[in-house]
């Protein structure tokens, strides 16, 4: 019986001896496996955030039916940049008559007339304004009760809380301040974007959340003019605006601003100098009625008179590109820095746009953005936030512009601060209740930079497209 316990414990302890190793190895094996598939989980998560990031969402076609990409027009639109005002000698001519390039102590730099940036006035503190305007936007509800409930409610309260996911160098400003206004200029001038595309109300108007600001164009127009940037009006849909008010305001915009030397216009394909006026969310207004002023035949309109222009719409859903055509527009462009949000601002489908247009003598002017999070004012709509990606977004909305070789490029925004698509210069805050977005690790002027770099690509890719 010994014997039989001795052998039977041998037996049990070489059992034992080879079992042990053998556990071991499994074990490393099992710890391997899991590592491996936490990487690799890791990895197809950040591959899925990039490709949200960088993609549109699904729902929209990479062409737009029957539309095929016509080419190149050789009737190019070129702008016109003889009014702007820079002592002799300060300033030569580049090889294309879109920019100016300017002597600066040891080095040359250029800005660009044909990169357009859009440009709120809507901003107030107490210092200037009494109070504060616009920082403290609302939360906007949801339109479903549901979903509105399920969301905080409320205001801002600046200067700690504002309605921006991120916070501004110049903290919570003015748009009244001259000292803002020059650090605008300055930083917009860096950027090497040429034309400032002001968002305009009639006097007396505003937006819902805001004070009237018409008054303080003449500082914008003269801020401008000290930076050689050139000024473009953003026409907003205000309440009761209709094609007969939209006479009155452009008659008011020429009348008092065209004579400004920072009042920017535009050559068109016919060789007339016109300004240039974008029209905010232009599909409210039936095509019938834009074509009474937009169309020689109209009942009150200002083609060919004192008044005429370069009138631009927005394209939001596919259908609009036919009712822009058929209200008498000269050209259409896409404002939403948010790839996929809608027809007009998904990025493949600016081929069939780019072809609509050069078929039919309009103008395509595609919008680029750094990146979109509405959040601090649409806490339900993180859908539509579109991350920056240390500025990768911002490149990629860039180089699918240029691929449609467009005669102009519009960048939203210089100062849109409520919706997250700014590329003015921001810091890092860290409050008692929020910790805000940031351009770390890079500088706070790191879309500025990127933007003088991309106008530059710009324009040399413009000149080879004209050899």
């Amino acid at each position: 019986m010994e014997t039989q316990r001795s052998r039977g414990t041998v037996r049990t302890c070489d059992w034992t001896e080879h079992k042990a190793p053998r556990t071991a190895t499994m074990t490393r094996l099992r710890r391997k496996a899991l590592v491996a598939l936490f990487l690799f989980t890791l990895f197809i998560f950040g591959t899925m955030m990039g490709l949200r990031t960088l993609k549109p969402s699904d729902g929209f076609s990479d062409m737009a039916p029957g539309m095929d990409f016509t080419g190149e027009r050789s009737d190019r639109r070129r702008l016109d940049v003889k009014d702007v005002a820079v002592s002799p000698g300060q300033f030569h001519m580049g090889s294309s008559d879109t920019k100016v390039v300017f002597t600066k102590s040891d080095r040359d730099y250029s800005i660009f007339y044909d990169v357009h940036i859009f440009y709120y006035l809507w901003y107030g503190s107490p210092s200037m304004d009494n109070k504060y305007i616009h920082w403290d936007h609302v939360l906007v509800p949801h339109w479903d009760p549901k979903i509105a409930a399920s969301h905080a409610q409320g205001k801002h309260t600046p200067p700690e809380d504002i309605a921006s996911s991120f916070y501004p160098e110049l903290g919570p400003y003015s748009s009244k301040d001259p000292k803002v206004l020059e650090s605008h200029m300055a930083q917009i001038e860096a950027a090497a974007a040429g034309v400032l595309v002001l968002s305009w109300y009639p006097p007396g108007v505003a937006d819902d959340h805001g004070e009237p600001t018409e008054d303080l164009v003449p500082a914008v127009m003269d801020a401008a003019h000290r930076h050689s940037i050139k000024v473009a009006f953003h026409i907003q849909p205000y309440k009761g605006r209709t094609d007969q008010s939209m006479h009155d305001n452009i008659k008011y915009i020429t009348d008092k601003y065209g004579k400004h030397g920072a009042f920017y216009r535009f050559r068109s394909s016919t060789g007339r100098v016109l300004p240039l006026f974008y029209v905010y969310d232009s599909y409210l207004t039936p095509p019938e009625s834009w074509a009474e002023l937009l169309t020689a035949k109209g009942s009150h309109s200002i083609r060919g008179t004192p008044y005429d222009g370069i009138f631009v719409a927005l394209i939001v859903e596919e259908r609009h590109k036919h009712d822009i055509l058929a209200s008498g527009f000269d050209g259409m462009y896409t404002y939403f820095a948010s790839n996929g949000f809608s027809f007009g601002s998904s990025h493949q489908n600016w081929k069939a746009i780019k072809a609509f247009c050069d078929a039919n003598n309009l103008l395509f002017i595609p919008s680029v953005g750094p990146g979109y999070v509405d959040t601090a004012v649409r806490p339900w709509n993180n859908h539509n936030t579109r991350n920056r990606v240390n500025g990768r977004y911002y490149e990629t909305s860039l180089q699918a512009a240029l691929s449609v070789r467009p005669e102009i490029v519009t960048v939203t925004s210089f100062n849109q601060w409520h919706e997250g698509t700014q590329i003015e210069k921001a810091v890092p805050k860290k409050t008692v209740t929020r910790l805000y977005l940031d351009y770390q690790p890079n500088q706070p002027d790191h879309y500025l930079e990127l933007t003088r770099q991309w106008a530059e690509n710009f324009n040399k890719e413009k000149d080879k497209w004209l050899m």
